[in-house]
């Protein structure tokens, strides 16, 4: 609830005698139609980049992907501002480093955790080490891809819905249509594409709502991906697939390894994150974050 009564302070604060344009593009489905396709093609021509034009030169991969994702934060930003009309409070700059950087370790320490939890069942093994270099793409993917899907995904989808229809509402089709994008991956997988929408989801969701900021989202996003990939050599969500740090086998059944989609579709990563999704939506939660449901045109 107090979330939802600061959000309404400020819109009655800013409201005003708005010309019937603005009221129809302020509509949060509008916001969506509008802002969501940009985005979606801000990061086809990043990946053009990294995964493509600059794909044996790494250096300029991981500087194309920061200037699309800088590029990109600059028209979320900008729409929110003269659209919206209020303060980019999810991408305040006083919290970033705290919440980025927190957001990486806890990415990096749970893909780590599916990882000797593998290892222990002797799903994963570790045959030697690769040269350094081949964790350079790993950058340049895990930047791109974790800016472009959360202000997308949490930043636009979820937080309009969240407006129109409340948290859970949100919450569900934000999910599903995060999960669901996946089946259009090169090795993507229906089982692959729905453990995404609960596991991630759900956590990066509620990460987003704990906070109220992209941050530690982001953070979990890119320190998850780029380990996944650069440190122990794992196909992401089957769509980016090469060796990394680590000389490694996975092998097992394949609701161990994921199969062709990768770890996450693996019934380790599936509950660890699903767990601790739902230990962030409840602290959540417990601070009035949570939206009840509503709908209502305005």
């Amino acid at each position: 609830m107090a979330y939802r009564q600061r959000t309404r302070d400020l819109r009655n604060a800013t409201e005003g005698a708005r010309p019937l344009w603005l009221r129809i593009l302020q509509f949060p489905l509008i916001r969506i139609v509008v802002l969501a396709p940009v985005l979606f093609v801000l990061m086809g021509i990043s990946n053009g980049f990294w995964g493509g034009q600059f794909a044996d030169r790494p250096l300029l991969a991981i500087g194309s992907a920061a200037v699309m994702a800088a590029l990109a934060i600059v028209v979320y930003v900008t729409f929110v501002r003269f659209v919206e009309r209020r303060p980019v409070s999810e991408l305040a700059r006083a919290p970033l480093a705290r919440e980025l950087g927190g957001g990486l370790l806890g990415g990096a320490g749970l893909y780590t955790l599916c990882v000797l939890i593998l290892m222990v069942l002797g799903v994963y093994r570790v045959d030697g080490i690769n040269p350094f270099l081949l964790i350079l793409p790993s950058i340049a993917m895990a930047i791109s891809s974790s800016v472009f899907e959360e202000l997308l995904h949490r930043g636009v989808i979820f937080r309009n819905l969240e407006e129109l229809a409340g948290s859970w509402i949100a919450l569900l089709v934000s999910a599903l249509i995060f999960g669901l994008r996946h089946l259009g991956n090169p090795e993507g997988t229906l089982i692959g594409a729905l453990a995404i929408t609960v596991e991630a989801g759900l956590l990066l969701a509620a990460l987003f709502i704990l906070t109220r900021r992209l941050w530690l989202s982001i953070g979990f996003h890119m320190g998850w991906n780029f380990v996944q990939s650069g440190i122990y050599s794992g196909s992401v969500s089957g769509a980016f697939e090469q060796p990394g740090l680590s000389k490694s086998t996975l092998e097992g059944p394949e609701f161990l390894t994921g199969g062709s989609f990768g770890m996450e579709g693996s019934v380790v990563a599936f509950g660890l994150c699903t767990l601790a999704g739902l230990v962030a939506l409840h602290r959540a939660a417990r601070r009035g974050n949570l939206v009840p449901w509503t709908f209502k045109l305005r």
